[in-house]
């Protein structure tokens, strides 16, 4: 019998007064509750309990070793019911981390909405391309893309579904620089390249329905985050690939235009990783299934916002 049962056999005792009583409320003999407050006495090397053939008394110690018990055991109690509330209530802090612009544009309008559902969950959001740190314990759930599988890992990973990107230039840049007609044209025009973990970078995987295209692009200007190639494409400073969240702000506002619309950039898989374990709480389970059915019905909705833009678009140069 380790230290917290003997304590607390020891707090039953003193409760019923008898060890025969105490150990039918414990279901067990007489004899293993006195073996109990035995071993107990002797490794503290004090006598906790006076015993007589009718009654059993405390010592001074006894009274105060009764005291500390009956507090320890209690935050014991109430430690054990909180890690299980945390299995069935969502409550306290998920830490969250994203690429930056996808973070932006749909984890934040994500965070707002799980947290109508759940109000008692806080959300700590990191948006950077840097390593999420899962297995240091810094992140609890991270978002992260992939033009193939994830390799095998200790993480537990859920598709969430897939997103893409589309070439894209300003209007003043196509007045003065025209379209090209084609991705083998794409060579001759000055590209805005955008170099992340996660988005492709000088060699454009161009996908249409006749499969997929490889464009080596080329530029004078690289930038590592989406946000900042919006703005150098915005800037006439060339033709980017920007993500279809990124560019559909463009397109609605005008600052815009799409290139090839016939062609987009291979679709990248959009995952939601967190350590394994047996037991997950409930506010990092609950964050999961929400993504799970949020990011489908965004990027679909996306992908009919960037249809209704082809159609206006081929309907304007008719």
């Amino acid at each position: 019998m380790d230290t917290l049962d003997q304590m607390r056999v020891f707090v039953r005792v003193a409760g019923c007064g008898q060890i025969t009583a105490a150990a039918n409320t414990l279901n067990t003999s007489p004899g293993s509750v006195s073996r109990a407050i035995a071993d107990l006495e002797g490794r503290l090397h004090t006598r906790l309990l006076n015993r007589s053939t009718r009654k059993i008394a405390l010592t001074q110690a006894g009274e105060i070793y009764l005291a500390r018990c009956k507090q320890i055991l209690s935050d014991i109690e109430r430690a054990e019911e909180e890690a299980g509330d945390a299995q069935r209530r969502p409550r306290g802090k998920v830490r969250v981390h994203s690429f930056g612009g996808f973070g932006k544009y749909y984890i934040l309008p994500a965070i707002k909405e799980y947290r109508t559902l759940f109000p008692e969950v806080s959300v700590d959001l990191t948006l950077s391309q840097s390593d999420p740190g899962l297995y240091e314990g810094v992140t609890d759930v991270a978002i992260a893309a992939t033009q193939s599988g994830l390799p095998d890992s200790e993480l537990v990973s859920y598709l969430l579904g897939d997103s893409f990107s589309v070439l894209c230039a300003s209007p003043g840049y196509v007045q003065e620089h025209g379209k090209p007609a084609s991705p083998a044209e794409l060579e001759a025009h000055e590209c805005v390249i955008l170099h992340t973990p996660v988005f492709p970078a000088h060699q454009w995987l161009l996908e249409s329905i006749k499969g997929i295209e490889p464009v080596n692009a080329s530029g004078s200007v690289e930038l590592n985050t989406v946000e900042s190639a919006a703005t150098a494409v915005r800037a006439s400073m060339g033709i980017g690939a920007l993500p279809v969240y990124a560019a559909l702000e463009g397109f609605a506002d005008g600052s815009l235009v799409r290139v090839l619309p016939r062609f987009t950039l291979r679709k990248l898989n959009i995952y939601a990783l967190h350590p394994s374990g047996r037991y997950t709480d409930a506010r990092i389970r609950t964050w999961i299934e929400f993504l799970r059915k949020y990011f489908p019905v965004i990027t679909a909705r996306d992908s009919e916002l960037l249809e209704k833009h082809n159609s206006i678009a081929n309907d304007i140069d008719a």
